[in-house]
């Protein structure tokens, strides 16, 4: 890049430098985006270098050409197709980034209108590429790329194979010419069977689902495109003649509708700010509820004679403005794969990635589930990869960014043998996806993680015996030996034996090491012991805890044996029906099958279990230390007036938890699930009830707070019905 010219008058030569700078990052990721399709940069970084352009220009006016990155819209077209000009501009959006931003543009759009200019539309941003089609006389004649907002790409070949998309619209009063425009993208679940496919054929996958619509819909041969899943949303026009003109933006997309075009129901007309802000929220928290990627919500002035008194900038209408959500991905390096071993011996490869920000916490390893998954992915170690979070929560490697190769990148290779036990892995059975280490009983991995997953709160509830603890006791640093060498151990523990341990330090997400930043080697803790080597807090309060824990419900006990398919609800039912260790273990798979929502698989994993000598050994040593292996004799059912209703459970109730407040219910005759669902009677929500609730309203499932679920208990379901918050669309 040359040096920036000195001669605009009061501008410092580093802001020209910054913004000739910026010009041509921002100018090269359009291009990569918009033409190439192979974007190599994530959203969050062009985000942040278009912000601090647009802050040089507003503290330096005179930067703002009609040459700058700013006062563009979209990317020149490509040279593979037609070049042909839209009937009318297809503006860009300005965006907002909170509640600020969109006062700001309330208040703007407020002052220029001289009056309120609501109501307003809003509707869902899809993250796909903006395309528009011109009917001349009800029949589909042209489909171009947005382009440079004048000039697009003709792909009305591979347009009229898109599924949904009419090739003549229906009804009556349709425009002797109208352009319509909208979305194209590619569904989620249909963007990952694809990514697969082209793995399969040695190809490289697409970096996220818009940019493989973009890259289908600019296959040059309409065959190719035929064959892939493109769907279109229609939201808006451009041109409308010779028909009754609408006069809203919600009146165009039900005129829409009845001509046949794909539109979307996931909008609302609104009166105001307030109502908007809640719309944004609802769909911030619903964010991967649509079957496509959406980056945030549309908010249009609704009336069109408003919209026409508004007007628009060089590139943008003032009736509109786009509120994006925080970027959910984000590129970075990965610079390993390794594995990690579970507690049921599955062996799970984990990527290693230089730390990333990404959805508002750092995040450096992620999940790759096994090793036909990182070959669907197309990833290889030292790709750039894009990283998101999958529900705002679990790290996820969506594939690679290909077009950064540089030959450098390697194929990951699963082991053949154990990485903690040397074992060598297998799969159970023909079939399986996972690998897993067959050695149960000696995998000193499995035994960490089944100790710790033991100590869960809906197992022995044990709060002193965290991940940390649980390393200790079963991996201390040579020459010292675990002193949980299975479960059977872990009942019997004293304070002489935990002082003497130094443990490894182990990441709970992998089972992996960590590594101490100053040293680069292991870290190591004495967690049992203080520094004069009497026994730690710790060492206290798990003593105290295990003698507690003998003492919790048979089905936590059950639970914490780690017994495959047996989790709370399915050890609970096992325990209400036969309230004994003793029975479970020495019933017949008939037997145990036949216990509601067991079934033949269940039962069958369950007798095989019983059936090993060293599991009947973890059964015999808690017994002679005192662990409850039975339930008191089943209460006589009373009354059974929640009977063939289903329930859900969520936020905090005054004077029950989660757990008694289900016991309440499935003593009545009810059933408690879950999830929220349409066969949900009612769901009980306390304070803090989150999404479970907003799932309630969206499917018009009765809800009862805390004075709501005493009538139900105490009245009956009628009464409560009468007493439940209504429903709300």
């Amino acid at each position: 890049m040359g040096e920036p010219s000195t001669e605009v008058a009061g501008v410092p030569v580093s802001a020209l430098k910054r913004h000739a700078e910026l010009s041509e990052l921002v100018d090269e990721a359009r291009w990569r985006y918009y033409v190439l399709d192979q974007p190599t940069v994530s959203d969050a970084q062009f985000d942040e270098w278009f912000k601090e352009l647009l802050a040089l220009e507003e503290a330096h006016p005179s930067l703002q050409t009609p040459g700058s990155p700013t006062q563009k819209v979209g990317a020149p077209v490509s040279g593979d197709f037609a070049k042909v000009r839209h009937l009318a501009r297809m503006e860009s959006l300005d965006n907002a980034f909170n509640d600020a931003d969109m006062a700001a543009w309330q208040a703007r759009a407020e002052r220029l209108a001289e009056g309120d200019p609501g109501p307003y539309l809003c509707e869902l941003k899809i993250d796909g590429l903006a395309i528009a089609l011109v009917y001349r006389d009800g029949k589909l004649e042209r489909a171009a790329t947005r382009g440079d907002g004048r000039t697009g790409d003709d792909v009305t070949a591979n347009v009229r194979t898109i599924k949904g998309v009419p090739h003549r619209l229906k009804g009556d009063d349709v425009p002797s010419l109208v352009e319509v425009r909208g979305e194209v993208y590619i569904p989620v679940d249909d963007f990952k069977k694809l990514n697969e496919q082209l793995v399969e054929q040695g190809k490289p996958p697409f970096a996220n689902p818009r940019n493989s619509a973009a890259g289908t819909l600019r296959q040059k041969d309409p065959r190719i495109t035929a064959q892939r899943p493109l769907r279109m949303l229609v939201h808006g026009i451009g041109v409308w003649e010779g028909a009754t003109e609408p006069r809203a933006q919600s009146e165009v997309y039900d005129r829409l509708r009845e001509f046949g075009l794909p539109v979307s129901d996931l909008y609302r007309v609104l009166p105001g700010l307030t109502e908007i802000n809640e719309f944004i929220e609802h769909y911030r928290a619903h964010r991967h509820d649509p079957p496509y990627e959406i980056d945030g919500v549309v908010v249009k002035v609704d009336d069109f004679r408003t919209q026409r008194e508004l007007g628009s900038t060089s590139r943008a209408p003032r009736w509109a403005i786009a509120f994006k959500y925080p970027p959910q991905e984000v590129n970075t390096k990965l610079l390993d794969i390794q594995v990690g071993v579970g507690r049921t011996g599955r062996v799970t490869p984990y990527g290693v990635m230089e730390p990333v920000v990404v959805s508002g916490s750092t995040v450096e390893r992620a999940t790759l589930h096994n090793a036909a998954v990182v070959a669907k992915k197309g990833v290889l170690i030292g790709d750039t990869v894009v990283l998101r979070k999958a529900g705002d929560v679990i790290p996820e490697i969506v594939g690679p960014v290909a077009a950064l190769r540089d030959g450098s990148e390697r194929e990951f290779v699963m082991p053949t043998h154990c990485p903690e036990c040397g074992t060598t892995l297998a799969y159970e059975k023909e079939g399986d996806a996972d690998l897993r280490c067959p050695n149960a009983r000696g995998c000193p991995a499995q035994i960490r993680e089944r100790i710790y997953f033991a100590a869960g709160r809906r197992a022995l509830d044990i709060d002193g015996l965290g991940y940390v603890a649980a390393t200790a006791l079963t991996q201390p640093l040579p020459p010292q030996q675990p002193v949980v060498r299975t479960e059977a151990d872990l009942f019997d523990l004293t304070l002489d034996q935990l002082t003497p341990i130094k443990s490894v330090v182990r990441d709970p997400d992998t089972g992996l090491p960590k590594m101490d930043p100053k040293t680069g080697e292991q870290k190591v803790v004495s967690f049992f012991s203080n520094i004069n080597g009497e026994p730690s807090q710790n060492a206290l309060q798990l003593i105290e805890e295990l003698e507690q824990a003998k003492q919790v419900p048979l089905a936590q006990v059950l639970v914490a044996l780690s017994i495959r398919h047996v989790g709370p609800p399915t050890a609970r039912a096992l325990t209400d029906t036969m309230r004994s260790i003793d029975a479970i273990m020495n019933a017949s798979e008939e037997e145990l099958a036949a216990v509601e929502g067991i079934g033949p698989r269940v039962a069958a994993t369950i007798r095989e279990w019983f059936a090993v000598d060293w599991h009947r050994e973890i059964i015999d040593r808690w017994r002679a230390a005192g662990v409850r292996m039975e339930d008191e004799p089943a209460p006589e059912k009373g009354p059974q007036t929640l009977q063939g209703l289903t329930f859900v459970v969520t936020g905090t109730l005054e004077g029950y938890t989660r757990d008694s407040a289900a016991a309440e219910l499935t003593g009545r005759g009810g059933k408690v699930a879950s999830s929220v669902s349409k066969k949900t009677s009612f769901l009980i929500a306390g304070e803090n009830a989150g999404s479970k609730y907003d799932k309630a309203v969206d499917l018009g499932v009765p809800i009862l707070d805390s004075e709501g679920f005493e009538i139900l208990l105490n009245e009956g379901p009628e009464a409560a019905a009468e007493a439940a918050a209504p429903p709300e669309s």
